[in-house]
């Protein structure tokens, strides 16, 4: 990753540990040794995990720390972030107590944000089409869905897979988060790229194996669907004001005003007037047809437009480059 020692960026393992008394030891058996601390996070776990791993590990790297009531997942990263960021770590690598993710990958993860490339790594089961094969379908459905809306409402076009918690963050991205602000639960993932994408954070997918063993998962894609669907629109509509109103102003800003305006007209005119035909069992007159025809193809081209742009502005720099401390060195 780095030459040099000096340089080498000291790196955590960040474990919410949540009904995953079988297997978090070996998951944390399995980190290597590039890894200086080990955070396993007890989220009021009922079956005392957090309570095996400081009986039964004897790794001088790893710390326990007790939730006092649950937080969910986000919660309990949250936490391992705090704790991270205290001991002064750069990056922090939040893996899964289940065993469903291969700590040998952490590597792959922490290189990209340590050579410059990212801000945020997050995994991405979907490059492999073996490894899409022996998902459950429901799965592949679900995760499908889910990445269009996670596109739509974070800006992250060219992310996939928006559920995989598989991650690693910089340290000044980290410090940035409202992480009082950030959802707790099954959005955390998702919630996450939103609030990366309004500080304009570089996100990278990066590709990997899914594991499906013993392990039973709690989250039910066909249940939260609709309530995921809620809090996409509810984060689309954020960051198209923030960054196209508030924050900034473009051509693109007028392009997206005028097409919502236009459309909503050329439909709203239409509908208007072929009711108003239906009603008198007349022909709608032509006029009025190209007007309504000719409104809703603008206000699409407009549109089209506005999203062409929205595709161009994924962000493309890492921002910890021009804010870590070793990188300002030679600033006057």
């Amino acid at each position: 990753m780095t030459d040099t020692a000096s340089n080498y960026p000291r790196i955590a393992a960040i474990i919410p540990a949540y009904k995953v008394r079988p297997f978090v030891l070996d998951v944390i058996a399995k980190i290597g040794a590039e890894v200086e601390r080990i955070y396993v996070i007890d989220d009021a776990c009922p079956d005392q995990s957090g309570k095996l791993v400081a009986e039964k590990c004897n790794d001088p790297r790893v710390e326990v720390l007790f939730l006092d009531e649950n937080r969910g997942v986000g919660g309990a990263v949250m936490a391992g972030y705090k704790a991270a960021l205290d001991a002064g770590l750069d990056i922090f690598v939040k893996i899964d107590g289940d065993g469903q993710m291969d700590p040998a990958l952490l590597d792959d993860f922490v290189t990209p944000i340590a050579l410059g490339y990212a801000d945020y790594t997050k995994g991405n089961r979907f490059y492999d089409l073996e490894n899409i094969g022996r998902m459950p379908k429901v799965r592949i459905f679900g995760n499908a869905a889910l990445s269009f809306m996670t596109k739509l409402s974070t800006g992250y076009w060219d992310l996939f897979d928006p559920a995989n918690g598989y991650t690693a963050i910089h340290r000044e991205a980290a410090l940035r988060l409202p992480m009082k602000s950030i959802s707790k639960r099954y959005f955390f993932e998702t919630d996450m790229l939103f609030r990366l994408g309004t500080l304009r954070a570089k996100v990278m997918d990066v590709p990997m194996d899914a594991q499906y063993g013993d392990e039973v998962s709690n989250l039910k894609i066909s249940k939260i669907l609709g309530e995921f669907l809620g809090k996409h629109l509810r984060n689309f509509c954020k960051r198209i004001f923030y960054s196209y109103f508030l924050r900034d102003m473009s051509i693109a800003s007028l392009e997206l005003l005028a097409g919502l305006i236009i459309l909503t007209f050329g439909i709203a005119f239409g509908a208007v007037h072929w009711m108003h035909s239906y009603a008198l069992h007349i022909a709608t007159p032509t006029g009025t047809v190209m007007i309504s025809a000719l409104s809703i193809l603008c206000g699409l081209q407009l549109l089209l437009a506005f999203l062409n742009f929205d595709f161009s502005r994924v962000p493309k720099q890492a921002l910890h480059l021009t804010r870590h401390p070793r990188n300002r060195k030679h600033a006057p």
